[in-house]
């Protein structure tokens, strides 16, 4: 294991980063032939790189049965750290390749279904407007996917929900804006409840239209029907965003949503009762790498456009910054009760878990 010790530190040199982009390959895809694909090479001499490599760290990466390729114990160990190092090169590659002014890199950010359709488009515009040379590569998902994108070196930023399932020491996270969570309903049928707000006590026994597995607002809504003492009853569950509302309209249930797609949606809206349902969405990036320059500008583009969204009263009903952050006048995130951290440069606290009653 001295040899991976050598490559997670100085790379090895008698390693190259072919040869651990072939390995990951084979290792992902469980198939020579395949991984071959991928990289676009001869399977032959993927194959020849793979035992060159096997040779040059003295043990087999790969149980090699026909139709069923596994890693060793060594390959298991090596895994991550030729992804980490892979992402590493990529990174460097990039940063290198971005001219002074911009006009030309590659940006990969990840956010929820719901930003996606949400506030994203409109900070993608202004970033594209300034810099028109720069590529977008967004990634959609739920927040636990896009964390695993971050940490392997997949994602530059990722608009995620915070508090993180666990804390991951590999990720520096922000609070960024409190949106607070609604119920909507059919305008064809009747209101959920008679009254103006409703509790999470309401959603007793009402036919809810669920999200899909793996989905943060399916198990935020679940988390908190059953703070509150019961079990949520699904009429129907599986969908996106577009498809639970798609399903609500047509009257087969409500859904709990976030505020900043409900008020462009043609749907009843039923806010929660004080303390109402809330979720915190913030920024994360990779601790151990600092996000290269055009990821860097969105991420200035962003907290931009949510300071001057919340100066000029103009944010979504239902959202506004999260508590204790504003853009200070150098373009740097603060955040109260902490030390100033230069955009996202340190780690910083996630917030209380949102409150669910």
């Amino acid at each position: 294991m001295k040899m991976l010790v050598s490559i997670a530190q100085g790379y090895g040199a008698g390693v190259q980063l072919q040869q651990l982009a072939y390995f990951v390959a084979v290792a992902e895809t469980k198939h020579f032939t395949r991984a071959a694909a991928r990289v676009h090479v001869a399977q032959p001499s993927l194959s020849a790189q793979i035992r060159a490599l096997e040779t040059e760290l003295g043990s087999p990466l790969f149980n090699r049965a026909r139709g069923n390729i596994t890693l060793t114990a060594a390959g298991e160990a090596l895994l991550p750290l030729a992804r980490k190092i892979l992402a590493d090169a990529d990174m460097a590659r990039r940063e290198v390749q971005e001219l002074t002014d911009l006009r030309r890199g590659t940006v990969r950010v990840g956010a929820t279904p719901s930003l996606c359709t949400g506030m994203l488009p409109e900070v993608l515009r202004l970033f594209r407007q300034r810099y028109p040379g720069i590529q977008l590569l967004v990634e959609e998902g739920g927040s636990r996917d896009l964390v695993g994108e971050l940490a392997v070196g997949a994602l530059d930023l990722a608009l995620i929900i915070l508090p993180l399932q666990g804390s991951d020491p590999a990720l520096a996270t922000a609070p960024l804006l409190r949106e607070d969570l609604v119920v909507i309903s059919s305008p064809d049928g009747p209101p959920p409840v008679r009254t103006a707000q409703m509790a999470v006590e309401d959603l007793r026994d009402r036919p809810l239209v669920m999200f899909r597995r793996g989905y943060d607002l399916r198990d935020f809504t679940v988390g908190a029907c059953r703070a509150a003492g019961f079990e949520p009853t699904f009429a129907i569950e599986g969908g996106e965003m577009d498809a639970v509302c798609g399903f609500v309209m047509a009257g087969l249930g409500i859904a709990v949503i976030p505020s900043m797609v409900a008020f462009r949606q043609p749907l009843r809206t039923t806010p929660f009762a004080a303390p109402g349902l809330h979720r915190t969405i913030g920024l994360a990036h990779r601790r151990d790498v600092e996000p290269p320059r055009a990821a860097r500008e969105l991420r200035a583009t962003l907290v931009d456009f949510v300071a001057n969204a919340a100066a000029a009263d103009m944010l979504p009903p239902g959202v506004r910054p999260a508590p204790g952050v504003r853009r200070g006048a150098d373009g740097h995130m603060w955040t109260a009760g902490l030390d100033r951290q230069p955009g996202l440069e340190g780690a910083v606290a996630d917030p209380p878990t949102p409150r669910a009653s």
